[in-house]
């Protein structure tokens, strides 16, 4: 049966003429790509520069519609997370993180980046990888049905099916980086900037103090990519004179973003989560692992048991959204306080709640402050709970208004550029203008060596606190 339906699910491979396995049509591809678009706005969040999403929108219609799909609805966006990366989603959507534009240091470079994660899209790496997952997935079903004991592991192994699968070959990683060469030579940039890119996400790796990019984590060597950049020139006798760089036009746009970490989106100390633009702060359970989205902060326990959750809490009052929770299928409770919270409206319950998966016990707040309604749920296993029953109780407690003002005016990191007036070396440029990160990091966000001379008229990235 699976033979029969890896044969009907075939299709011819766009950039290899090929016939290859594809139970996803290309409508549900590009519907899936929209969905996750829109999930990838809400919870990671874009770059709210306008002239930026511009400029990077810009140089993504030069590939992707003249690419093998012309006519996928591409779109090319920053999302604003300070690490170093970039991910396609299928049918069309390209993404590059805000941390990947602050250490690329050309537009060639940048362009490198989308034309490979347009690769990765026009070669139907998604869509090759989730045939492999649904074939998988029917293959768990039939041996459940063969052997009912694994019953209640599918929902585990399905996941792991799902972690397994997404994650490219470095074979499609390779053709990824193929398809970027060509890419870039079509709209005129110079191939030799790939290699450039390579080497600073090498540098990422080795250098004291900076983030380690995540494409390390599933990509080729970066130095072996290096040679296989200049394997690729050298074979295809591309004459690089006179082709695109655009180091100064690129850098520009750089000028003033936030580099790193946005403390104005919030920010932890330890495991107390300061919130200045919106003035709160809240204390998570010290010892948990805590992790800051754009739509929701989350706190899981060590033991990974038990969780607290921070996200809005929708637009009516405090006590009529606690009805609207409690009304929720499966969930039991009762409203057991509408006493403030550190002087905030508020409205508490105590529930339980009946999935799938296990039965669970937790508390809800939705509490109010300057017109915003906010919810602070904690919960874990119905068994667990008196265990965790007071620290949740802790927790959603601590909600309250941010009045220290070291902690309401903390600002973020930013890339200022300096055009040298004469030449000199990073480490000179360094002393005359000091930037808050160490030297070996200031060196491979702007793509050199600390003691090479930089030449007069170069603008030259420095990383400041204003």
């Amino acid at each position: 049966m699976l033979g029969a339906l890896t044969l009907a699910g075939c299709a011819t491979n766009p950039v290899t003429g090929k016939s290859e396995l594809s139970l996803i049509s290309e409508s549900d591809e590009i519907a899936l790509g929209q969905q996750g678009k829109q999930d990838v706005a809400r919870t990671i969040g874009l770059v709210n520069d306008q002239a930026l999403q511009s400029y990077v929108a810009s140089l993504g219609a030069m590939i992707g519609p003249s690419s093998e799909r012309p006519n996928l609805p591409w779109s090319y966006q920053v999302v604003d997370d300070p690490s170093v990366n970039a991910f396609a989603l299928p049918g069309g959507p390209v993404f590059v993180t805000r941390g990947l534009l602050s250490y690329a240091t050309s537009e060639a470079e940048l362009v490198s980046v989308l034309g490979h994660e347009t690769g990765h899209i026009t070669h139907k790496h998604q869509v090759h990888e989730m045939s492999r997952q649904q074939l998988a997935s029917l293959a768990l079903g039939v041996g459940m049905i063969v052997r009912p004991e694994l019953q209640a592991f599918g929902n585990l192994a399905s996941g792991a099916l799902g972690v397994l699968f997404l994650k490219f070959s470095r074979q499609q990683e390779t053709e990824a980086d193929d398809l970027g060469f060509k890419y870039m030579l079509k709209a005129g940039y110079d191939p030799r900037e790939m290699a450039e890119m390579f080497k600073t996400l090498a540098r990422i790796s080795d250098a004291s103090g900076a983030k380690t990019p995540n494409w390390l984590s599933t990509h080729p060597d970066p130095g072996n990519r290096v040679q296989m950049t200049e394997q690729r020139i050298a074979g295809n006798n591309v004459p690089t004179e006179g082709l695109k760089v655009n180091r100064e036009e690129y850098l520009q746009h750089l000028d003033g973003m936030v580099f790193g970490e946005d403390p104005r989106n919030g920010y932890f100390r330890s495991t107390v989560f300061y919130h200045p633009t919106l003035r709160f702060r809240f204390d998570f359970p010290s010892g948990w692992s805590t992790q800051n989205s754009a739509d929701q902060v989350v706190a899981m326990s060590s033991a990974q048991d038990a969780v607290v959750v921070l996200s809005s809490g929708g637009n009516t009052s405090a006590s009529q959204a606690l009805g609207a929770f409690l009304g929720q299928q499966g969930i039991s409770g009762r409203p057991t306080s509408t006493n403030s919270i550190n002087g905030l409206p508020a409205a508490v319950a105590q529930f339980t709640a009946q999935t799938d998966q296990a039965a669970l016990a937790g508390w809800v707040a939705f509490v109010e402050l300057d017109g915003a309604l906010y919810r602070l749920l904690g919960y874990t296993t119905s068994d667990r709970m008196n265990s965790y029953d007071a620290m949740l109780r802790q927790s959603l407690g601590s909600f309250q208004r941010l009045t220290d003002p070291a902690a309401l005016n903390v600002r973020p990191q930013r890339v200022r550029l300096v055009r040298l007036a004469r030449a000199m070396t990073l480490t000179a440029f360094n002393q005359a203008y000091p930037s808050v990160i160490p030297i070996a990091q200031l060196a491979v966000v702007n793509g050199v060596d600390p003691n090479v001379t930089l030449p007069a008229g170069r603008s030259v990235k420095r990383i400041v606190v204003e």
